[in-house]
């Protein structure tokens, strides 16, 4: 998934966040997804891709019921990983107000998460 001006940084070793998705189970009642960034050095989208597939593989290996989807979805850092550095980002159109692409792709209420109390 490379953006223009991505070809002048081809072949320098940098930072790569790799965003993986697995299946878990496969009863359509009761199967969740997991999405997974890991974060890598390497030279290029192709060579993170791949070495963030090969260790979703060894991963899924361990976890009984789970399997790769096959979708790995790569973001170059601009700067090195440090305190607040942006280590993902995905750009999706859409004419959706905020609220309702919010519902829509993050918060459908089937998400396995929780609220944080304000100021945690």
């Amino acid at each position: 998934m490379e953006r223009p001006g991505d070809e002048a940084q081809q072949g320098e070793v940098g930072w790569f966040t790799v965003r993986c998705v697995f299946q878990v189970g496969s009863d359509p009642a009761s199967q969740v997804y997991e999405e997974r960034l890991t974060l890598w050095r390497a030279r290029s989208f192709d060579q993170a891709i791949a070495l963030a597939e090969a260790e979703a593989l060894e991963y899924v290996a361990d976890q009984p019921g789970m399997t790769f989807a096959g979708l790995a979805q790569a973001y170059r850092l601009f700067d090195e990983p440090e305190h607040g550095a942006e280590v993902f980002s995905l750009i999706r159109e859409s004419g959706l107000d905020p609220q309702a692409y919010l519902t829509r792709f993050f918060d459908t209420g089937r998400e396995r998460q929780a609220d944080i109390s304000p100021g945690a």
